[in-house]
């Protein structure tokens, strides 16, 4: 049954965009299915673009938010103190940071993941006096000023231009290049033409970028760099924080310690904006008021934010877990991959952000189009749309992990297959999904 798309298409902005890709008219969720107004289910591999990192509906969450709504708690607050906003800053502190000996203070920005990149940004230009900022290629930082200046697309950035910032090549972006050696280079010449910059601004992984995996090496190097020169090293975890890597935050693996950290999306613990910057305590310098805005006491999601980590973030088996359904994933698509070499260059990405990378945006496209047919909801990444990107939730069973990836196979099977390249790939990732 088609869905009825007239209010839609008669009254919203042209600058919709998912709904496009995905033609339904979505009524309800739980875990990591979609419901259409129809009745139809779909596997969900988008996860809100990585704000839903413990499904639709988490119990837990939803419970813990509903108790508290019924108790006529305070919902709007600004910044002022409230009972919420304590326990989820001392449970992020007793879980998140403490353990892993970080010291950083907590900021509440505007709640959206490029307001806090221009509150660190912001910040960093306070603290340096400086304004250039390093960003790299294939970045993606968010739609607002600052964040599009930093941003690598064409697409994105628009006519918009927030400057200074300088461009860099990302880790791997050319191959057997060093581009913090060309970085170190740049800021010893003082002829280079590269202002000192206030602040190096950097994915762990790049998400809309095409699930670029920056090697732990080459982090630890910028981080040595930064720190060499006076530089603030702005971490965006945005969309690899909050577990998505197979870690709390996707920079774990490198053992740094940057100056600013910020994280939006699934630290709301169930889809409800929030963000939130951390920041070494060196570096808070804000006057009172100086970094403002009105949604910043976002209590619901204080409370479903305090509950997940208290759920999750203290339980060994759903940690193993997250390793096993990379692992779980990581076979599937290598059997994927190696069965249709002509089509797909091979396997992006870390954690369960991971991805198969097409040599043609218009395949990953049309694959995108089969799969949402057969019932799952996965789209697409990279400059040009090549890169198929799956980001199911963290608490996916894994009979429905390998559900949605048994459609992508058979989906490529459809679309790609010879009859030798179709030979066995059916058991083949049955076996591994």
């Amino acid at each position: 049954m088609n869905a009825d798309l007239s209010t839609f298409e008669q009254y919203e902005s042209s600058a919709r965009s998912y709904c496009r890709d995905f033609p339904a008219v979505f009524a309800r969720a739980k875990g990591s299915r979609l419901y259409d107004e129809n009745g139809r289910g779909y596997v969900d591999f988008l996860c809100g673009a990585g704000a839903l990192n413990y499904g639709h509906n988490n119990e837990y969450a939803k419970q813990a938010v509903m108790e508290y709504m019924a108790g006529d708690n305070i919902m709007m607050s600004l910044d002022l103190h409230s009972a919420s906003k304590r326990a989820f800053i001392d449970a992020f502190q007793s879980i998140i940071l403490a353990p892993r000996g970080y010291r950083y203070r907590i900021q509440f920005t505007s709640p959206t993941g490029t307001s806090v990149l221009e509150s660190a940004v912001k910040l960093a230009r306070k603290v340096t006096g400086r304004q250039n900022v390093v960003a790299f290629t294939n970045g993606y930082h968010g739609m607002s000023g600052v964040s599009l200046s930093m941003t690598g697309s064409r697409h994105h950035r628009q006519a918009m231009a927030y400057g200074p910032v300088t461009r860099m090549p990302y880790d791997g972006y050319i191959d057997g290049f060093d581009s913090v050696t060309l970085l170190r280079r740049f800021l010893e010449d003082g002829s280079s033409g590269i202002d000192l910059p206030a602040a190096v601004v950097v994915e762990s992984v790049q998400g809309e970028g095409g699930l670029n995996v920056a090697s732990p090496e080459w982090l630890r190097r910028l981080r040595e760099l930064t720190r060499e020169y006076g530089i603030l090293l702005i971490l965006d975890e945005v969309q690899a924080g909050c577990g998505r890597t197979g870690r709390f935050f996707g920079f774990e693996r490198a053992g740094i310690v940057p100056d600013l950290v910020c994280l939006s999306k699934s630290i709301g613990g169930l889809g409800l904006p929030m963000a939130v910057l951390l920041i070494d305590p060196a570096h808070d310098q804000w006057r009172p008021g100086e970094d403002n805005g009105t949604f910043r006491g976002n209590n619901l999601a204080f409370v479903a934010a305090a509950e997940v980590l208290r759920r999750y973030w203290t339980d060994e088996a759903f940690i193993r877990g997250l390793a096993e359904k990379e692992q779980q994933i990581r076979n599937a698509l290598t059997a994927i991959a190696n069965a249709f070499p002509r089509h797909i260059v091979g396997l992006r990405g870390l954690g369960l952000m991971q991805g198969l990378e097409f040599r043609s945006g218009d395949d990953t496209s049309a694959l995108i189009d089969a799969c949402f047919l057969r019932g799952l909801v996965v789209e697409s990444c990279g400059p040009r749309g090549q890169v198929l990107k799956l980001m199911p939730a963290l608490t996916i069973e894994p009979s429905v992990l390998g559900e949605g990836i048994e459609i992508i196979a058979a989906c490529c099977h459809e679309l790609f297959a010879t009859t030798t390249e179709a030979a066995g790939i059916s058991e083949a990732v049955s076996a591994t999904a």
